[in-house]
This record gives C-alpha cells, sequence and structure tokens, in this order.
C-alpha cells in the first residue's frame, strides 16, 4: 500500500514539475524581443544630476551595445557578460562614490547588458547615473 502511494507522490510531483517549467517557457517566450534586422533610430537620454543630453543614434545594429559603442557614446569594460559600462557620453561613474549608469527603456530598469539588449526602430533608453548600491 505504501509503496502505491509514493508512486502516485511521485507522479503528482512529476506533473507540477512539467507544469512549472510549461509556465516558466511560457511567459520567457512571450516577453522575449525580436530581434530587428535593417536600418533603425533610436534615442538615447543622458541623465546626471547636472546635464540632460539627448541622442539619436541611427543604425543598422540589431543590440543596444553595437549601436553605442562606435560612436563612443559607451566605454566600459569587457566580461564574458559582455560589456559592464563605466562610462557614458565621456562621464565615468566614480567606484569611490558608488556611482553606477542604471539603463532603462522608457522608463523601465533594463535587466541586461548592453550587448544583450534588442534594439527596435524607435525605442528610447536612458543612462541615469546613479549614486548608492
Amino acid at each position: 500500500m505504501e509503496n502505491k502511494k509514493q508512486k502516485q507522490t511521485i507522479l503528482v510531483l512529476a506533473i507540477v514539475l512539467v507544469a512549472v517549467v510549461a509556465l516558466i517557457l511560457g511567459v520567457y517566450f512571450a516577453n522575449r524581443s525580436e530581434l530587428v534586422e535593417g536600418d533603425k533610430t533610436i534615442t538615447l537620454t543622458v541623465i546626471t544630476d547636472e546635464t540632460t543630453t539627448v541622442y539619436e543614434v541611427s543604425t543598422d545594429a540589431v543590440y543596444l551595445g553595437a549601436a553605442l559603442k562606435p560612436g563612443g557614446l559607451v566605454a566600459g569594460e569587457e566580461s564574458q557578460y559582455g560589456l559592464y559600462v563605466k562610462t557614458v557620453d565621456g562621464i565615468t561613474a566614480d567606484d569611490t562614490q558608488m556611482q553606477w549608469w542604471c539603463l532603462t527603456k522608457g522608463g523601465a530598469e533594463v535587466y541586461t547588458g548592453v550587448d544583450e539588449t534588442p534594439i527596435k526602430d524607435g525605442d528610447t533608453f536612458e543612462f541615469t547615473l546613479t549614486t548608492g548600491y
């Protein structure tokens, strides 16, 4: 009798696991951005305590980093995860003051690095110099 109960428990756990994986995959595929080839124009706003500067960038790049690096708008340290942005528009974040560049898209925080953030025509991005970790 106990063996049958163990099998039922294992079966229920397996069904729950499959359902959770299906849900995660569904959310991932529903929210991922399609890659857009060809010419596009994006807007980049650079925000510090003192200034706000807006750039219009024309590019055929698929990812944000590839659109911004050639013009020198961003620089930083390359790692296995892509570019860690330390400098935007010639302004370098000061680690001693716990400064960092916060990337947002249309005001919503972006959770991918610039080398993994897809772009499409008309996108608006903001880099805000932020103090405090």
